[in-house]
């Protein structure tokens, strides 16, 4: 099985398993080496910020290394079996369905009138608190999180499968996994952490701006404001702390008419942020299943636009 075989396979496996809690994923052995080597370079490197370059690129290298001699070592006994394990690495990589059942929870809460619930279970997807949150708040930052999310749990691990296979996709996150853990700018992490958040930013720096035209033809396909999401994207994409966050989430917010972003309470401290999109509609709870149905379509747009470009570069 080729490549884009491979990849699709994952795909179609991430959306039909998701990513059961039960279930080992790599995501978490990455957690524990990362805090291990954190420990290791803080006690023998003083300057936090080399300390947390290095824990970076040996932790990153050393995935990529690892996971591509792997693969090849069983490919020379069994290709079948490289291609089985590196459907495995690949669909661990993907959070399409992940993304929608960690989200759908709020949703179905806010259905029942069940606010307080809401609040529950969005405060386990977001880092802002959701205490202070009206009904209005909860739906958009349910949509927020969904919307930022499609670049770094999507749209980038496909790229970088696409470019190359499981350890190039399994490295990016890595890198995304270690903005998670260290890419806070508190007192522990600011010099730490400043590299993981920088080779981050750089990582998701063009699956962001793709982004831009996937989210845009998925929403016009879909039936939403297609036009209105690449303008807004193109206007707003970087009213946001982050240089890619921001753009599927004005993308998704000019598809849908809404205003997002603003000021949000973190730890208890308001921190003010520019609003992202157009008040032109008044945001409700469908909203939220609105972006699931923009975030499916264009994890198959870009599925099928990463397949197509490589299949078109093996023909010359």
């Amino acid at each position: 099985m080729g490549l884009s075989g491979q990849i699709l396979t994952a795909f179609l496996l991430d959306l039909a398993i998701g990513d059961p809690k039960q279930w080992p994923h790599p995501v978490r052995l990455i957690g524990v080496a990362a805090s291990w080597l954190e420990e290791k370079t803080r006690k023998h490197i003083s300057n936090l910020s080399i300390a947390g370059a290095i824990t970076t690129v040996l932790l990153v290298g050393s995935i990529y290394e690892s996971t591509y001699w792997v693969l090849h070592s069983i490919h020379t006994i069994s290709p079948d079996l490289s291609a089985f394990v590196s459907i495995l690495i690949l669909y661990t990589c993907l959070a399409t369905r992940s993304l929608f059942d960690e989200s759908v929870p709020v949703l179905r809460h806010l259905l029942n009138n069940d606010e307080e619930s809401a609040r529950k279970s969005l405060s386990m997807i977001v880092g802002r608190d959701t205490d202070r949150l009206d009904r209005n708040g909860i739906i958009r930052a349910t949509v927020e999180t969904i919307s930022e999310n499609i670049v770094d749990g999507i749209i980038a691990p496909l790229f970088y499968a696409f470019l190359g296979g499981a350890p190039l996709a399994l490295a990016y996150k890595t890198i995304n996994t270690l903005d998670s853990m260290f890419g806070y700018k508190n007192e522990r992490y600011i010099n730490f952490g400043w590299f993981p958040a920088k080779l981050d930013d750089l990582a998701n720096w063009a699956p962001a701006r793709l982004s831009r035209f996937i989210l845009s033809v998925s929403s016009f396909l879909l039936g939403f404001n297609g036009w209105k999401a690449y303008k807004i994207s193109m206007r707003d994409g970087q009213n946001h702390s982050s240089p890619n966050a921001g753009i599927p989430e004005a993308a998704v917010a000019g598809a849908l008419g809404l205003k997002l972003g603003g000021p949000n309470y973190y730890g208890d401290i308001l921190v003010k942020k520019p609003y992202i999109g157009d008040d032109k509609n008044h945001i409700q709870s469908s909203d939220i299943s609105k972006c699931h149905k923009i975030m499916f379509g264009s994890s198959i747009l870009a599925l099928i636009v990463f397949m197509s470009i490589i299949e078109a570069f093996s023909f010359i």
